[in-house]
């Protein structure tokens, strides 16, 4: 996995809207089942990691946090993020490509 083509992909996709961030709008992206991938920090707090991780688990959404709160924050361009969504097919595969490459 190369990190730096990652966070651009991420990156790419929040110009292009397809991202949503914060633990509210992501668990309701995740009930909605619009949510493809979510990227959890690894520094996140104990209760957010178990409120996403349970979410995803039950409604079978990948989840991946190999990510720190500073590369999701400099990868959407937004203060303190330690949850991100990605809402779009076309993205969640190029980014699921490049998770496993």
């Amino acid at each position: 996995m190369n990190k730096s083509k990652l966070l651009g992909h991420i990156g790419l996709a929040t110009r292009a809207r397809k991202v949503t961030s914060g633990e509210d709008m992501v668990l309701v992206s995740i009930r909605n089942l619009r949510a493809k991938i979510v990227f959890l920090a690894s520094d996140a707090g104990i209760n957010t990691t178990k409120r996403i991780t349970d979410k995803c688990a039950f409604y079978n959404v990948m989840l991946v946090k190999d990510l720190s709160s500073d590369e999701i924050t400099t990868a959407v361009g937004k203060e303190n993020r330690k949850v991100i969504a990605i809402i779009d097919q076309h993205f969640a595969q190029m980014i699921k490509s490049e998770l496993e490459s």
